[in-house]
Order: C-alpha cells, then structure tokens, then sequence
C-alpha cells in the first residue's frame, strides 16, 4: 500500500473533511486495506461502497469481512440476488448489494435502520438508496486510471480519522523485520482512543497497541484540564517507562517488540489470556492473593520516578497529589450526584463535600508512599499458572501508574470493580500483603497502612461510582451502570473505619451508599 493521505482535487467531500487517496497496487494491497478497514470500524458505522465492474469491491469487501470474523478461508458470497448477507462477527456486519433494488423505499424492509444500529453495514450500489449515503460514515470508491487502482474515501472527519490512523498502523508495521499477520481486534477497554489488537510477529504472540496522543480537552480548573489534573497519560511513553520500571525490577510486564513512540504504536509481548477469575467468573483467592504478594514486592523498595526512555527521552512518574485526589472524587459530583438527583450539586453541597475529602487527604500526609500501577484489579492482570514466583503474574495498562500512598494499589486489588470480592478475601489478601512488607524488614507501620487503606479504598470507589455514570452519559457505554451496586457495597464495607466518620455521615445523608435501583425518597 504505497499510498499517504493527500486531497483529491475537485472531489466533494462530506462535512468539508480531507479526504484519503490510496494507490493500490496488486490485489493483496486491497485486501489489506480491507484488514485496516476492519481494523477501525465499530458498530453504527455505514460504509458505502462503489466501482466499476473489476475495480476490486468484492476483494476488498471479502478481506474486510474475514478479517472481522477471523477466518481468511470464510466464503463471503456476493449479496447480489439476497440483496443482504449478515455475518456473525464482532461487531456484526451487514454486506448489501443494492444493484436490484427496485425501489429506495425498499431499504427499510431490509432492515437497513436495524442493521446499521446493532453493527457495520458494508453497502454496493448505494446510489440506488440515497439514505445509504446520507448515513454512511465512509464513502469508499474503487476507480482504475494510467498508474492502476485507486481508492478514494471520503465522508466524515471522525470516521477519515479513524481510518487515517489505521492506515498508518499498516505502514509501521510493514516496516518491521518480520511480517505482523493474523491481525484481530481486541476488544474491551474502557478508553475512548486507545485500541488493541492481536496478531503474530516472527512467530510469536503480539498485542499491536494504538494509543494516539490524549486530547487535552477544555480546561476546568486554574487553566488546566482533567487529565492534566488528574496526571493522566497524555502519550504512550509513560507505558514503556512504566514497562521499563517494572521488568528492570524482575515483575512480569509485557516485552516491547517494536515501537513508535511519535505515533502511538507499539508491538509488545502477549502474556496471555488467563486471568485472576475461574471459568465461572469467579475471583481464584491464590491467584489474587499472589498478585497481592507481587504489589508487596512493587511496593517494598524505593522507586526513581525518573526513567530513561529513549536517548534524550525520560519520563517522570507524576505524583498521586492531592490535587489528582480531589479532582477524581469530584467526578461523583460531576455525574453520580445528578444522576440521582436530576440537577447538579449546589455550591454548599460541593463546598462541604470537598471540605470532608480535604481533611481525609491530610491524614494521608505521612503515610509511605510508592509507585502505584493504579487499575490493579481483574481485566488488568494475566495469571500464568505455569510460571513461578511473581512471574505467574503478569501485569498490563499501567500508562497512568503515580507516586503515591501504597495503599492505593491493594485497594484496587482486594476491591475489584469488576468482580465481587468477599469480605474474607479482601481481608485475607490485606492480610497477606502487610504480612508480607513486615517481612522486608523495611519498618511497615501495619496501624498506618490500614488507615491509608480505608481513605484510599474510598477514594477509589467514590470516583469510579462517577466514571462508570460519565462512561454511560458521555461515552455511550451503558454496561459499566451493572458494577455500580458492587461499589457501593465496598464502600459500606470501608466507610466504618473511624477515619471516616465524616464522609460517612455525608453519604448516608446523600443516600450514596443505597443502590441505584432504590434511590434516595
């Protein structure tokens, strides 16, 4: 694929975006452009589809389509007689051939609205059905002139982008030794931007990561914004310091293959697909408790936040201050509370709610203090079983790991958003943890750690009851809404320590701790 996005004079594009001009070379150019077509598609997308007869559309729409489902050998017949042929891929896709549509009336029977709303819909001859256009986030057309096949894609800026940067995967990894084959999306992050895939490099298993630049977004306090605030990953560096800090430390982090680090992209290591939870989905008590031990390792000896990355390049490892605190447990302000309420939080109700966290974070002034890898719980951690010692836990997504209260780690841990944790198991993994930083004789304060634990545990817990509302609301992704009781339910759990004598009063008069599905009379 020999090609760079460059404007097509005298075409018409969509929503005034820039559109993308491929040269296509041999037929296995356009099938692997239908690999970085699916690659970054997702549900809701309409891809229009047009060319002459030859121009290659049925090549490219087959690639598109075996890529999704995984299968290079799946028959993907011309939809030409059916009008519409749907596979069961993730997400679903929907190849129409409009050609002998009779009339463009007719697209609401096939479905059309349905389709496009549960998946992709892949669409030839959507001149047919003007509404195909209208919806379609890409239009996509196959012409042949003197230097052979060219693509041109137009339609609208967000969907050009997505395309723009799938592309450009492509060409970096076309550029590395060996070839990068088996590409499959990897779904399942909570991020908006960042994207995963696996594949095969040299033989070996690969996550292909893409973690374009974060947008800083608008400012909302002193001239900075969240993520600025909140020190949060605004590149891929942090990873490969982060990955860097922790396997000079002898933990199980992922290899780093290959890199472009100006890009986003990086090629590392899979360590595998097994995690902390049983075939039932249920928390394994040794798997989580030697994760336990492996934070007690992290965190038991001193740590330079300043890391050598590339030559002229390092990365400090921000710190978990309380200006990161104040402005994660203000997102409950920011979402939960009116989602409860229907209205926002008045300004004495903010005031008082950041005057108790305020006090709690001073108490956290002279607790001991660590690299924190921050999102320590089940999606994040690989259990290889078959390893020994703290290389059976293998530990990824750490891009937003700070300096800060150890205690913060173990939380996350022992309080799993994503899977219940009895209270025996998190005391027992507590339990283990201070059992096993007495032992390194490095002067823990058990008394201490427990106070911080309490603090941080409910720190933890107030903001992701605001960020899994902020992921319906604002992100479109309602099925982080199910975790929300389980939190509530750590928070009760932790809010009986006398440190939070405070806060819990607050939130038992806000009715924070009651399920959603019994809201406050």
């Amino acid at each position: 694929m020999n090609a760079l996005p460059s404007t097509a004079a005298g075409r018409p594009i969509a929503d005034g975006a820039t559109p993308i001009r491929l040269v296509l070379g041999a037929e296995a150019e356009t099938q692997r452009l239908g690999e970085a077509l699916a690659m970054m598609l997702r549900a809701g997308d309409v891809v229009t589809l047009q060319g002459d007869l030859g121009a290659g559309k049925s090549t490219l729409a087959r690639a598109l389509i075996r890529s999704l489902a995984g299968e290079p050998a799946l028959e993907v017949p011309s939809p030409t007689y059916t009008l519409v042929q749907t596979y069961e891929t993730s997400p679903p896709v929907a190849h129409l051939d409009l050609y002998r549509l009779g009339d463009p009336a007719e697209l609401d029977e096939l479905g059309f609205e349905e389709l496009a709303g549960n998946g992709i819909v892949l669409c030839e001859w959507p001149e047919r059905a003007p509404q195909a256009f209208a919806d379609a986030a890409l239009q996509l057309e196959l012409v042949s002139d003197g230097a052979g096949r060219l693509l041109l894609a137009s339609g609208r800026p967000e969907a050009l982008d997505r395309l723009a940067r799938s592309l450009a995967l492509t060409r970096f990894l076309e550029t590395l030794p060996a070839p990068v084959t088996e590409r499959r999306r990897l779904f399942g992050d909570a991020s908006i931007a960042r994207r995963y895939e696996t594949a095969r490099y040299g033989g070996e298993a690969v996550i292909v990561m893409d973690a374009p630049a974060r947008p800083l977004g608008p400012p909302i306090r002193d001239g900075l914004p969240y993520s600025r605030l909140a020190h949060l990953a605004e590149d891929v560096v942090p990873f490969v310091a982060v990955d860097m800090l922790l396997r000079a430390r002898g933990l199980a982090a992922p290899r780093i293959l290959a890199a472009d680090l100006g890009q986003g992209f990086l090629v590392i290591e899979h360590l595998g697909i097994e995690t902390m939870l049983g075939p039932d989905g249920a928390p394994v008590p040794e798997r989580y408790e030697a994760t336990a031990l492996v934070l007690a390792e992290l965190h038991g000896a001193p740590v330079d936040p300043v890391v050598p990355v590339a030559e002229g390049l390092t990365h400090t490892v921000p710190p978990f201050d309380r200006t990161a605190m104040g402005i994660e447990v203000e997102l409950l302000l920011d979402w939960s509370f009116p989602d409860r309420f229907g209205r926002p939080a008045t300004d004495a109700e903010r005031e008082r709610f950041l005057a108790v966290w305020n006090d709690l974070f001073a108490r956290l002034d002279e607790t001991e203090t660590s690299i924190l890898l921050r999102d320590v719980h089940s999606p994040n951690v690989i259990w290889r079983g078959e390893r020994e010692g703290t290389d059976r836990v293998g530990l990824i997504d750490f891009q937003d790991a700070m300096i800060g209260p150890t205690a913060y780690d173990l939380a996350s841990l022992a309080q799993d958003a994503r899977v219940d944790i009895a209270p025996e198991l998190e005391a027992r993994l507590v339990a283990s943890y201070c059992a096993a930083r007495r032992a390194q004789g490095s002067g823990f304060d058990a008394e201490a750690f427990e106070e911080a634990y309490a603090i941080m545990a409910a720190q933890r817990a107030t903001k992701i009851l605001g960020i899994f509302v902020r992921l319906e609301k604002r992100d479109g992704k309602p099925y982080y809404r199910r975790h929300l009781p389980r939190l509530q339910a750590y928070l009760r759990r932790t809010i009986t320590h006398p440190a939070l004598a405070s806060l819990r009063e607050l939130y038992d008069e806000w009715g924070v701790l009651i399920a959603p599905d019994h809201p406050k009379g």
